[in-house]
């Protein structure tokens, strides 16, 4: 579980793997359910909660198909007044503390599994594209590679957005150079 702090709130981030849509058996419960497409099963599943002093506000389940993904440092971004986040093949934006579904967006075939703040926008690393978000969800651009953007030794950082460029890594080692604009900076 991750608990973060967005001003007078905290919010617990889980996964919650188990969770089957209209089951008795769920551990937890949920006032909303945001799944990325209409399904009965998903790769992966976080539960969301929002607190104010030690009450309960709000409680969603989002959940999306593709690779499974964990909740790490990168894989989301808290904003004064909503959450970003990451979810197998798609992103999720949530109003805090309503957590009402602002947008979400397919923003990689398979996994995402950063998020990153680029002025207003977002930069997503994923498996098999690297995209850049608006801030209201919309496609600004996404660029592919030979393979895909993990690399194959476990200590190098294969995904680096720096203050003029992006830097990634596909699985051959062919490094990737990328400009704000999705433009292959040589």
């Amino acid at each position: 579980m991750k608990r973060l702090i967005a001003g007078e709130f905290h919010v617990d981030i889980f996964s919650d793997p188990t969770f089957q849509q209209d089951s008795a058996d769920n551990i937890n419960q949920y006032n909303s359910i945001y799944l990325a497409e209409d399904v009965s099963g998903f790769a992966s599943a976080f539960g969301i909660k929002v607190y104010k002093d030690a009450e309960v506000l709000n409680s969603v389940l989002i959940g999306s198909f593709g690779g499974a993904t964990g909740i790490y440092t990168n894989s989301l971004i808290v904003e004064p007044h909503r959450l970003v986040i990451c979810c197998a093949d798609s992103v999720f934006c949530l109003a805090i503390p309503t957590l009402l579904l602002q947008w979400k967006t397919k923003a990689d075939v398979t996994t995402c599994f950063e998020i990153f703040k680029y002025k207003s926008d977002y930069i997503v690393h994923g498996e098999m594209e690297i995209s850049r978000l608006s801030a209201d969800g919309d496609l600004i651009w996404q660029q592919s590679g030979a393979d895909i953007f993990v690399s194959a030794k476990s200590n190098k950082n294969n995904f680096v957005v720096t203050n003029n460029y992006i830097l990634a890594t596909d699985w051959g080692n062919r490094i990737y150079k990328f400009d704000f604009d999705g433009n292959v900076i040589l």
